[in-house]
């Protein structure tokens, strides 16, 4: 047997091989013992998201599913009537019409063209 020291990958290895005579077959494989070898594990790092705009008013309209807002139809302080066009939302390559849910003024714009928001997120709030 003869042992040899092998480095693969930055892992070093000891080996022992054992030599065979001309025309011998193997009859099994060569042991390996890993040498351990401290890794350094990366670190998670959070994603960095911005902090919801505060809404005031008392009718919330939210965003019925996961999404792309394409337009913001209303600003703060419009008059608005249940049933007006508030915004559209893009999901799965369709522009949804979200439409507003109580008549009155428009208290908070949570969003903007191009934000992405998922489902109950609030578009807008209406006092």
């Amino acid at each position: 047997m003869r042992k040899f020291q092998v480095t693969v990958n930055g892992n070093t290895y000891e080996v022992e091989v054992e030599e065979l005579g001309a025309g011998a077959s193997v009859a099994a494989a060569p042991y390996v013992a890993p040498v351990q070898v401290a890794q350094a594990t990366p670190k998670a790092v959070a994603p960095v998201v911005p902090a919801p705009v505060a809404s005031t008013g008392a009718h919330k309209v939210v965003a019925p599913m996961p999404g792309k807002i394409v337009d913001v139809k209303v600003s703060v302080g419009q008059t608005i009537k249940e049933g007006d066009l508030v915004a559209i939302l893009e999901a799965m390559k369709m522009e949804n019409e979200i439409f507003a849910s109580a008549s009155g003024t428009v208290a908070s714009v949570n969003t903007s063209a191009g934000n992405m928001v998922e489902a109950n997120d609030v578009i807008i709030s209406i006092n």
